[in-house]
């Protein structure tokens, strides 16, 4: 087991939330200290409201941030505004959706556009082959705009709890060696952010 004393893992699912038998669950209940995003509606998500609630997460962490992202997570982690982005130290992001594809759902629009501003942290994407939600060539796109490593799963579907995963041990391993590389850039905590007001008006791309 990996010591995450000096981090703060916020795991951050993604539409719908993720179920029990879902790899995030799973991590939750082993991962010290890891706090989970508790969305109001994870039917109908809104970008304000979703990278409002995550915003508040990393606000309250008083020790670098580790986030641990899947799916529209993962697209909500890229929008954290630029004020709370020194307050993490990496990022795992998972099966990135790809809400500008021509048949995503209607209530994923609101997403677009993807932020693809350069992540100034630690950063892995994690990608499938054959993921119905988003196609390689766009998962590395992301990859290479966030300025991440990039992992290819093959024939991972969209690496979730239909996919078989499990407790996902290789993506156990990339966490860990993410972990490695945040603790490098990681001397003193950072500052606490003011807590933030109008979030909607705030410059996220």
């Amino acid at each position: 087991m990996m010591t995450f004393m000096r981090f703060q893992p916020i795991i951050v699912p993604g539409w719908k939330n993720s179920g029990p038998d879902h790899w995030q669950s799973r991590w939750q209940q082993v991962l010290p200290h890891a706090v989970r995003v508790d969305q109001k509606d994870w039917d109908h998500p809104t970008r304000n409201e979703w990278v409002g609630t995550l915003s508040a997460a990393i606000d309250a962490a008083t020790c670098p941030v580790l986030l641990i992202a899947h799916s529209l997570g993962c697209v909500t982690s890229a929008a954290v505004p630029t004020a709370l982005r020194q307050k993490i130290a990496g990022a795992l992001l998972v099966a990135p959706a790809d809400v500008e594809r021509v048949n995503a759902p209607e209530c994923l629009r609101d997403f677009i556009p993807i932020a693809r501003q350069p992540l100034p942290f630690q950063s892995v994407v994690v990608a499938s082959d054959n993921d119905p939600y988003c196609t390689l060539p766009r998962a590395r796109e992301f990859a290479d705009a966030w300025g991440s490593r990039f992992v290819v799963v093959p024939e991972g579907g969209h690496l979730n709890a239909e996919a078989g995963l499990a407790d996902w041990p290789q993506g156990w391993k990339l966490l860990t060696a993410l972990r490695r590389r945040c603790a490098w850039r990681v001397t003193t905590p950072p500052p606490r952010i003011a807590p933030l007001h109008g979030l909607s008006a705030i410059n996220t791309h």
